[in-house]
């Protein structure tokens, strides 16, 4: 389980640790930074794919990512005496991601391009530092390995260092490149653990949804992130996950309705029985509140559930009548996974309250992101690797 998230110079997150427990909300107010932490996730996530320095380019490179504000607060800037402004920067431009964990722990560091002649992939960032220790706290004597440019120190079972000019491309992380089982068994580890992450938005229920339209019937244990396999997913939850479970949420949400998949050479359509109603309602039929829901049922009863499972807003559109059944869905999610949630909906926050859910309220001051209530030695302890 990650027990924090650690962010430094991402848009409004100047510097951030977040406690992260089986069961995370995570709330504030419209422009807080919410929407920020997920990003941050999904930024880790694609790290360990090679996809990281790219999604940064996608949102505009470093110049638009970055942390916009000064480099330090003045006490004056900070009461209001004296207007913010722009300061001396110091230190080299870096944006930084990590988390913490029980077992292994991980940092990436993200800079600026150095190119030897011009180019015209400047937005591109490039990883200039990543680590991995053992535990929750980085020391001296928990670096497993380390990557600085394109060498990477490795620790043996000894405890001795073994540097690889291993020719890593600025772009691509050590967890993609350098995962040996043999040379480094904890990257492979740690990899395959990110890989598992799974990350939800906000799923189409327009008619021209993919969800709403007949698709080849595959078993599908885990539902793609536009919902396009949503008839062959709830399938493989009614053959392969808990007895009932599935018929369950439904009625819990729906009262007196049951979902059934029709298969016709191969294509499976989604159907839907509702109470007083004579034949099945089609997918396309469906109105989109209940279309959401499904995909959620979807999501969460997967068969295989993922190391860490994040929604983002999964509230959407739903009637508020499906907040209490989508919180014990969750709920229910967080037994087999470590779930984080992000979300403004009171409702879905006062009920995930009612399950042992964990609340962290962002909110903004001086143009960065802080924890409600949090001081400054309130929160997990966190190291950054040195560059």
């Amino acid at each position: 389980m990650i027990t924090a998230l650690a962010i430094e110079n991402y848009r409004s997150l100047r510097s951030l640790v977040l406690p992260l427990t089986e069961l995370t909300v995570i709330t504030g107010a419209n422009g807080s930074g919410k929407s920020s932490v997920y990003r941050s996730l999904r930024l880790l996530a694609e790290a360990s794919r090679n996809g990281a320095s790219a999604a940064l380019a996608r949102e505009g490179g470093l110049p638009s990512t970055l942390w916009a504000g000064p480099e330090a607060f003045s006490a004056g800037m900070r009461s209001g005496a004296v207007p913010i402004q722009g300061t001396v920067r110091g230190a080299p431009i870096s944006l930084k991601l990590g988390f913490a964990s029980d077992d292994f722990s991980y940092a990436i560091d993200f800079g600026h391009p150095v190119s030897p002649g011009p180019t015209m992939f400047s937005l591109d960032p490039v990883i200039k530092l990543e680590s991995v220790w053992s535990g929750p706290v980085l020391r001296p004597a928990t670096l497993l390995t380390d990557r600085k440019n394109s060498m990477v120190r490795v620790r043996d079972a000894s405890g001795k260092w073994a540097a690889h000019e291993h020719q890593i491309r600025p772009h691509d992380s050590m967890l993609s490149e350098f995962a040996d089982p043999r040379l480094a068994p904890e990257l492979l580890a740690l990899r395959e653990q990110i890989r598992s992450w799974r990350f939800y938005d906000h799923f189409r229920t327009d008619q021209d949804s993919p969800a709403r339209n007949p698709q080849v019937g595959t078993i599908t244990p885990v539902l793609s992130a536009d919902g396009s396999d949503l008839a062959a997913a709830l399938q493989t939850i009614k053959e392969l996950g808990p007895n009932g479970a599935l018929s369950s949420a439904v009625s819990a949400a729906f009262p007196g309705s049951s979902v059934e998949i029709t298969d016709s050479d191969g294509w499976f359509r989604l159907g839907m029985r509702q109470n007083g109603l004579l034949r099945p309602l089609a997918a396309s039929e469906l109105s989109d509140g209940t279309l959401r829901y499904l995909l959620w049922i979807a999501a969460l009863l997967s068969p295989r559930p993922p190391a860490l499972l994040v929604l983002n807003e999964p509230e959407t559109s739903l009637h508020p009548d499906l907040i209490e059944p989508l919180a014990d869905l969750i709920a229910q999610a967080a037994r087999q996974s470590q779930v984080v949630v992000v979300s403004h909906s009171s409702r879905l926050i006062a009920a995930l309250d009612g399950q042992q859910a964990s609340r962290i309220e962002l909110r903004k001051d001086t143009g960065q992101t802080s924890i409600e209530g949090f001081g400054i030695l309130d929160g997990p302890q966190w190291h950054w690797p040195k560059r």
